[in-house]
């Protein structure tokens, strides 16, 4: 039986949250300005992800090196849904694709890759409900930068309240602290698109 797969975000009429982790000299600029400069590369993928304790599972909770920040992108929702209608699976789904070979191709030209990976719990442990992560390419890295962000918030004090509350086995208020996700409905040709079910 497959598990379910489905965006969960905190959003608003306008603007969806995305999440990254970043070391000090990417992550501070880029929140003053609402907008990254570099050391941040614009040569490679760089990955967003609307659900913030799976960023919490990837980065440790903001204890891996280089990923000490952890920033709260706002987007604009109608540039996530354009990015979603360009996205190819990381993998061949075949609910999706006519074969391999098909997924091949479009994977190679793909501007944006999505793949889906277990949600997480406060604790760590695996859902059986997977997140969406959102690869965008170097094609598309400084439309990104450029038009697609609102603001940039520093979510790391906010972070590590959490993982302290956590360690001090007060999952009830840290749960509390947590950003309010809730499910993102896309049209269903989008929908069907990227696997969402």
């Amino acid at each position: 039986m497959n598990n379910t797969q489905e965006i969960r975000a905190q959003y608003d009429a306008d603007t969806i949250t995305v999440y990254q982790a970043y070391g000090k000299a990417i992550a501070l600029p880029a929140t003053k300005v609402n907008q990254f400069a570099p050391p941040f590369s614009f040569q490679r993928m760089t990955w967003i992800k609307p659900s913030y304790l799976w960023l919490m599972e990837r980065s440790n909770w903001a204890t891996k090196p280089q990923q000490e920040f952890i920033l709260g992108i706002k987007i604009k929702r109608a540039y996530w849904e354009y990015a979603l209608s360009l996205g190819v699976l990381t993998h061949p789904d075949l609910a999706i694709y006519t074969d391999g070979l098909d997924w091949e191709q479009k994977f190679s030209q793909a501007k944006v890759h999505i793949q889906w990976d277990p949600e997480r719990t406060l604790r760590g442990a695996k859902l059986q409900v997977r997140s969406i992560q959102v690869g965008i390419s170097r094609h598309l890295i400084e439309q990104y930068n450029n038009e697609w962000i609102v603001a940039i918030d520093d979510l790391t004090p906010l972070t590590r309240k959490i993982s302290q509350l956590k360690k001090q086995g007060k999952y009830k208020e840290a749960k509390q602290l947590l950003p309010k996700e809730q499910v993102y409905v896309l049209p269903d040709e989008l929908q069907k698109r990227i696997g969402v079910r």
